[in-house]
């Protein structure tokens, strides 16, 4: 179990639920990041002294220094303090930053040699292979906070030899919108859209999970986690979210994780991996669920889930591509701006239209990431 953690998006849903998983433990709290809510920030600050805090956005930032003037809590401010606060030298670093914005620091947070708990799947979908050269240099590990992929991570601890393994599923709740078919979906509004069935989120992914998106980024994820080809990786929607993913081995055995569906499991194995303590979540009766259902994703109305596979398979800049043209779809669709199905066509366009390159670097990440969220803005409006 580790003893020191700095948590990067300390005050969203991950990051305030990573926060008391390490105070029921006595972790010490090293450096916690924003973006901008600086009232949450604050309380944490109070709660928890760290040595640091580091707010994205400037104006906040020098409010949170005005709040905090009383206490020993540095602070900084912008990308750079937010990567200051990643390498601040925690025995772990749990990222848990929305979008692109989670990548710098994770490179940050490996360059320090910290372990890396992620919950940005962000960092892998857009620059995959850069980070995991780097975690590979440096000797960083890297645990998985998602649910589906901590899942994974946990029913492939008995695992002698990784060849063994036949393939990954990942388990999906389908969202708010599941069972609807396209032209159901043509005027659906955003309040509708973040009423998730089993999830408590922040909106960006709560759209994204209405899209499916989500599960997209996740099999991109999962393929750089787990060093696996994207045709060995399925998706299933389980309504119920109890089964959080499985692994089918060679004899057809499939093991699966189940719990409650409780963010706190994940982010608790992440930060006591290889070890179990008591939690604070509530035990799973699967009396109480009384059945569990199975079915097939509908890939041709969340077409995105297709799209990134595409995309990963293609490789390069693909999967930055795609991920950037869904950042910026999904924000304006949150604004009211443009339709939800507007969401996966955007996608569609990115993979399409991209220019891409196989040897790329951490800019060439950076630079597509700008051109295509200019492009996807141009192309919507």
């Amino acid at each position: 179990m580790i003893k020191s953690l700095a948590v990067l998006g300390s005050t969203g849903s991950i990051g305030t639920q990573a926060l008391e998983v390490a105070q029921m433990h006595s972790m010490k709290i090293e450096a916690l990041t924003a973006n901008s809510r600086t009232d949450i920030l604050e309380n944490q600050i109070r709660k928890f002294n760290p040595k640091m805090a580091a707010v994205a956005d400037e104006k906040a930032a020098a409010d949170l220094k005005t709040r905090v003037a009383d206490t020993s809590t540095k602070v900084l401010s912008g990308a750079d303090g937010v990567k200051e606060c990643a390498s601040c030298g925690a025995e772990a670093v749990l990222n848990s930053i929305v979008g692109i914005a989670g990548l710098a620091p994770t490179l940050a947070a490996i360059e320090a040699g910290s372990t890396i708990a992620l919950a940005n799947k962000e960092t892998l979908v857009t620059g995959g292979r850069i980070v995991i050269d780097a975690a590979a240099r440096k000797g960083v590990s890297i645990l998985p906070v998602d649910s589906e992929h901590s899942a994974i991570f946990q029913s492939l601890q008995g695992c002698r030899d990784k060849k063994q393994v036949k393939r990954l599923i990942l388990t999906a709740s389908g969202g708010p919108f599941f069972g609807r078919r396209k032209e159901e979906l043509v005027n659906v509004t955003v309040e509708q859209a973040l009423k998730h069935p089993n999830w408590s989120m922040g909106a960006k992914i709560t759209i994204d999970s209405a899209t499916m998106m989500n599960k997209g980024l996740e099999l991109i994820e999962a393929a750089w986690l787990f060093s696996m080809p994207a045709d060995k990786i399925d998706i299933l929607v389980h309504r119920q979210s109890v089964i959080h993913s499985l692994v089918e081995y060679e004899d057809n055995s499939v093991i699966a994780q189940l719990g409650v569906p409780d963010m706190r499991i994940p982010i608790q194995y992440a930060l006591t991996y290889p070890d179990r303590f008591e939690s604070p979540v509530k035990q799973l009766d699967l009396a109480e669920f009384a059945t569990l259902t199975f079915e097939k994703p509908d890939y041709e109305t969340f077409s995105c889930i297709n799209l990134c596979r595409r995309a990963f398979e293609k490789g390069g800049l693909y999967p930055a591509a795609v991920n950037a043209a869904n950042e910026k779809a999904n924000e304006l669709f949150r604004q009211g701006k443009i339709k939800f199905m507007d969401i996966s066509y955007a996608v569609g366009e990115a993979l399409e239209n991209a220019e891409s390159k196989d040897d790329f670097s951490l800019e060439d990440v950076f630079e597509i990431d700008r051109k295509i969220r200019f492009d996807t803005e141009r192309l919507l409006k």
